[in-house]
């Protein structure tokens, strides 16, 4: 974590944003007043490439199945 003032900010902003690239977070200040956090963003996997989630089911139940019927029975 490291604090900067705006001017600095602006008139070095490469090193900043390398510092933010490599996961610290850069608070910037002006006129001494706290006005903005620069984070880095968080990687998020696509929909489609997480793995599939965990089937619900208790002992031979298989719970998604159960409601999937319900559903249907119900039309």
């Amino acid at each position: 974590m490291c604090g900067t003032t705006f001017t600095e900010l602006r008139n070095h902003a490469k090193t900043f944003f390398d510092a933010v690239e490599n996961g610290k977070t850069v608070h910037v200040y002006h006129s001494g007043r706290p006005v903005a956090d620069i984070v880095p963003v968080k990687a998020e996997i696509p929909a489609w490439k997480k793995p599939p989630q965990t089937r619900l089911s208790l002992g031979s139940l298989n719970l998604g199945a159960e409601v999937l019927a319900g559903r249907d029975e119900k039309r």
